[in-house]
């Protein structure tokens, strides 16, 4: 039951719901604008005019460009973190978790391009913004452990364990997905199906039989 702190008389929902529920909404109008011209040439007002709020709305919201791409990525992330763990707790035999994880894989490349895209910008932008920082490191360990959580399950299946450890594991995955992404834009018929093939071969290399 909600407390008297969350919800008014008439059942409206509080003012720090109000805002964020905001801020959702203005990172989910931002994301597609953001995924399309990238972090450098994307500035709070180019937001706005891509989108049906003002500037004034958008830098009420969020206080410069730092903090509404951070915001964005991370509210992302956050969802992409966890689009894996239906099939992680739904499978029964270790090909039917591999068959799952390159399908939704494969599907976010295809599908989400431009938001991945955002995401490898804004993780190479860190080594020089040290305000995002924070901010990259923790998606990181968001998507670490999701692989993390992925790999040790399709061990399990197999009776067996993963021979790396969590940042070993993820620095592959994410390296053959980045690739993928960046192969995505000349080639989207091809890249897919690389990308299914390179981890379908390096998955069974992660664990130890």
């Amino acid at each position: 039951m909600s407390s008297a702190a969350d919800v008014t008389p008439a059942g409206r929902v509080s003012g720090i719901d109000k805002i964020e529920r905001r801020r959702i909404a203005l990172a989910e109008s931002a994301l597609k604008t953001l995924g399309e011209l990238g972090y450098a040439r994307t500035s709070l007002r180019e937001i706005a005019n891509n989108s049906e709020f003002t500037h004034g709305v958008v830098h009420y919201y969020f206080r410069d460009k730092i903090d509404l791409i951070s915001y964005c990525v991370r509210y992302y992330k956050t969802k992409c973190a966890q689009r894996y763990d239906e099939v992680v707790e739904t499978a029964t035999t270790p090909d039917e978790l591999g068959a799952g994880f390159l399908a939704k894989m494969t599907q976010t490349l295809v599908e989400e391009t431009a938001m991945h895209r955002l995401w490898y910008d804004l993780r190479a932008q860190s080594m020089f913004e040290e305000q995002l920082r924070a901010d990259v490191v923790a998606i990181d360990q968001l998507l670490e452990e999701m692989i993390w959580r992925i790999l040790s399950r399709y061990a399990e299946l197999l009776g067996a364990k993963p021979s790396v450890d969590a940042a070993t594991a993820y620095a592959l995955m994410d390296g053959l997905f980045e690739q993928a992404v960046v192969a995505f834009a000349d080639d989207p018929t091809g890249a897919p199906e690389r990308l299914v093939q390179r981890v379908g071969q390096v998955l069974p290399k992660l664990i130890t039989t």
